[in-house]
């Protein structure tokens, strides 16, 4: 599944779409500035992924800081067997650079 832009994440947001969005940052920069996500540590992502079965076939963004973080999650994610999992571009540094 192709990645997904700050701008089409907003309008994903602002539509109420059905999708899981989770943030892979860590407890302090969730705390700092978030946007909803559900919070899933990178170093934690392998312990949570079976309470994610629910969302095999369905989308599934994750995010980060920059989008590194988010990439390797989106990687591993897709080798669990995870359909439709997109990285945010940009991840937050993008997203506030834009919305603030």
């Amino acid at each position: 599944m192709e990645d997904i832009t700050i701008e089409e994440l907003k309008q994903k947001i602002d539509n109420k779409e059905d999708f899981l969005l989770i943030d892979v940052r860590e407890d302090w920069e969730f705390n700092d500035f978030n946007i909803n996500g559900k919070l899933i540590p990178l170093g934690t992502l392998q312990g949570a992924i079976d309470d994610l079965d629910d969302w095999m076939e369905k989308e599934v963004v994750v995010h980060c800081k920059s989008g590194g973080r988010s990439a390797a999650a989106k990687e591993f994610m897709v080798r669990q067997g995870f359909k439709n999992v997109r990285n945010l571009l940009g991840g937050m540094l993008a997203w506030q650079a834009k919305y603030g």
